[in-house]
């Protein structure tokens, strides 16, 4: 049983790959409608520690442990900075961390939020409750500056002339909610052949802009392996090509072993690092036919999970190795 009537995508595949247990301690880093922590919850006598940067989810998550005495505590903040916001808590070490990339269900489906070209709202686009808004991007940045935002984290090949609409058009009036930011966008974008609203890409790429997504899957992958015990397992859904490519690289450079020593070269200053994961899974676990009929949003996403090993984590980027 869920947090809420949204089930989550692979809820039963990240279950199975995190495989909690009885006096463990797991963390769900987007905790949302609480769906993955409810089913961590329910599969053993456990402890889950939510964390979301968004006050509503938080709120609902409070409501919601009620339901586990003892056993569910919800923080706000960003699942980059698990460590130390669990570190506030005298959680030091986790058996299991799930993490669902990307937008929540309820955040979509909340017209005032702005993150959906479905109904039309203020421009904001913000998990949490600070930070620039979409509306300050699309208003205030650049037309190269808009253009690079739109190419690179929504992939879209019209960005440039995404870019200009949006410029010619804000010249004339601030924008300043969803509806008008989409027919801006649909008046720059042809109709595609397999449906997908011209709007989505640029939409995507706004979001996570504003929210700066990729560096917070980073610090968050970074966190969970830090944080991880011995044997404890790391969850990751994807919904994209961008973020399934961060946590696919992320992994492999994790659990490659060192390359063996050449005799016909010099010894390395550094020496190799022996693997901090073990992948679970070869390939991507995707979702199942009926989930993906039952769930259009399940069509995209893809399950990388992995196992921590005894050896040291990584250093963070610019640090030495201890």
């Amino acid at each position: 049983m869920t947090g809420s009537s949204h089930i989550p995508v692979l809820l039963a595949e990240v279950v199975a790959a995190l495989a909690p247990r009885d006096g463990g301690v797991y963390v769900d880093g987007t905790f949302g409608a609480g769906g993955y922590a409810c089913a961590i919850l329910d599969a053993a006598d456990c402890r889950v520690w939510g964390i979301d940067r968004d006050p509503a989810a938080v709120a609902r998550g409070r409501d919601l442990a009620g339901r586990y005495p003892g056993r569910l505590e919800v923080v706000e903040g960003r699942f980059g900075d698990m460590q130390g916001l669990l570190a506030e808590h005298g959680v030091t070490a986790a058996d299991g961390v799930a993490l669902d990339l990307g937008v929540s269900s309820p955040q979509i489906d909340e017209a005032e939020r702005g993150f959906s070209f479905r109904f039309d709202g203020p421009l904001d686009m913000r998990m949490g409750r600070d930070g620039t808004t979409a509306a300050d991007l699309v208003n205030g940045a650049g037309e190269s500056e808009l253009a690079d935002i739109v190419h690179h984290l929504g992939e879209e090949r019209f960005a440039r002339r995404v870019a200009r609409a949006i410029v010619a058009a804000r010249a004339e009036a601030p924008i300043l909610r969803t509806g008008r930011l989409a027919e801006i966008v649909r008046s720059a974008v042809p109709k595609s052949r397999d449906g997908i609203d011209p709007a989505t890409r640029t939409f995507q790429a706004l979001r996570m802009h504003v929210n700066d997504e990729m560096g917070e899957i980073a610090r968050g992958l970074a966190a969970a392996e830090r944080l991880l015990a011995p044997g404890g397992r790391l969850a990751v859904v994807s919904f994209h090509s961008l973020e399934d490519r961060a946590v696919k690289g992320f992994l492999r450079e994790r659990s490659e072993p060192p390359p063996a020593p050449s005799r016909h070269l010099p010894a390395a200053v550094t020496p190799a690092r022996p693997p901090s994961l073990r992948l679970l899974h070869r390939k991507p676990v995707a979702p199942g036919p009926a989930e993906q009929h039952n769930n259009p949003r399940a069509r995209s996403a893809r399950l990388r999970a992995a196992e921590r090993t005894t050896a040291p984590a990584f250093p963070a980027p610019g640090k030495e190795a201890a």
